[in-house]
C-alpha cells in the first residue's frame, strides 16, 4: 500500500518566484541569477528547493537553455500576478509613509459615476490631501453584494434593488431617458414606452457598466434582446454617433441636457422604473475608518 503523500513543510519565498521568472524570461539558469545578483550555486539550489517544494518539475534543461513545464507555465502565471500585487502594496504602504493616512472605497452606478460625483469628488479631494478614493462603477446588484462583503466603504446605488441590512439616505433624483437622432425641425418630446425603443439599434456603453447591465435586464423582461449597433466607453462618444444616426440610447437626464445638441433628440421615458432615487449606503450608520466617515459625511450633506 502506497504512504499517503505528506504536504511538504517548505513554504515558497516571494524571492524564489522572482528568480524563476528571471530565469525564464533569460532562457538559462546562469543568466537568471546573473540578472538578480545571485551566483549560479546558490539560484541551482533555490530552484531545486522550489520544485520540491511544489512537487514537480518546473523547467527542463537543455544546452540550449530551459523550457517551462505545464507546472512552470502555472507557477509563471501567479508569479507574475503575485509581484504585480507587492508592487501595489510597496506603493500603497509607500503613500501611508508619505502621509496618505487612508484610501475610500466607493462604488455607483453609471448615473453617479457620470454625473452627479465628478464635482463633489473633486472639492473633497482638494479639501483633504489626506485622503485617496478608490471610485469604481458597477450595477446597484452588484454594489450591494460588495457592500455587504465588506469589500467597500460606500456605494450609491438606485432604489429599485433591495437595500436591506443596509443603511440608506437619499441621494440625488435620477431620471433615465431616450436619445434619438433628430428626424425633422419639430421632433417630438413626449415620453414613450422603453419597449418602443426594442425594435431600433442601440449606441450603448460597455457591456459590463452598470446602465448596460439595467437595460438589458429590463429588455429579457419583455422576452427581448437590445441589439448594440457599437459599443463605448464613454458618454459623449455615445451622444455623438447617436447625433450621427448610428442608433438610439438610453442615458440619464442629466447627461442628456449637458451634451444636448441640434442633431439629437430627448424624450422622457414613460416606465416606472425609469425615474429612480439614487441612495447613499454603508453597512452602519457610519462607515469605519476616519477617510470613509469623512466622506459619508460630505456626500450626505450635499445631498440635502
Amino acid at each position: 500500500m502506497t504512504a499517503p503523500r505528506t504536504a511538504p513543510t517548505y513554504r515558497i519565498d516571494p524571492f524564489d518566484l522572482r528568480l524563476f521568472a528571471a530565469i525564464v524570461e533569460h532562457g538559462s539558469i546562469t543568466a537568471g541569477a546573473r540578472h538578480i545578483h545571485l551566483s549560479l550555486a546558490a539560484a541551482s539550489t533555490r530552484l531545486q528547493q522550489l520544485e520540491h517544494a511544489i512537487g514537480a518539475t518546473l523547467l527542463l534543461r537543455s544546452r540550449q537553455g530551459v523550457r517551462t513545464t505545464d507546472a512552470g507555465r502555472t507557477l509563471l502565471l501567479h508569479a507574475g500576478r503575485l509581484q504585480r500585487d507587492m508592487e501595489a502594496l510597496h506603493a500603497d504602504m509607500a503613500a501611508h509613509a508619505h502621509g496618505v493616512r487612508s484610501t475610500v472605497r466607493l462604488l455607483c452606478n453609471t448615473a453617479a459615476m457620470t454625473e452627479h460625483l465628478p464635482g463633489l469628488l473633486g472639492r473633497f479631494l482638494v479639501a483633504h490631501p489626506d485622503i485617496d478614493v478608490d471610485l469604481r462603477e458597477l450595477g446597484s446588484r452588484d454594489t450591494l453584494m460588495s457592500m455587504r462583503q465588506g469589500q467597500a466603504d460606500i456605494g450609491i446605488v438606485a432604489d429599485n434593488v433591495s437595500t436591506e441590512g443596509l443603511n440608506t439616505r437619499f441621494f440625488r433624483e435620477d431620471r433615465l431617458v431616450a436619445v434619438l437622432p433628430r428626424e425633422g425641425r419639430r421632433a417630438t418630446r413626449q415620453p414613450l414606452p422603453f419597449t418602443d425603443l426594442l425594435e431600433k439599434p442601440f449606441v450603448g456603453l460597455a457591456s459590463e457598466s452598470g446602465l448596460s447591465r439595467l437595460l438589458h435586464d429590463r429588455a429579457l423582461q419583455h422576452g427581448r434582446g437590445l441589439h448594440h449597433r457599437v459599443r463605448v466607453r464613454g458618454l459623449d462618444t455615445l451622444m455623438q454617433l447617436v447625433g450621427e444616426g448610428v442608433g438610439v440610447a438610453v442615458v440619464p437626464q442629466a447627461t442628456a441636457r449637458r451634451l444636448a445638441s441640434d442633431r439629437v433628440v430627448a424624450r422622457p421615458l414613460s416606465d416606472a422604473w425609469a425615474t429612480r432615487q439614487l441612495l447613499l449606503c454603508t453597512a452602519g450608520d457610519t462607515p469605519t475608518g476616519a477617510g470613509a466617515a469623512a466622506l459619508h459625511a460630505f456626500l450626505a450633506q450635499a445631498s440635502d
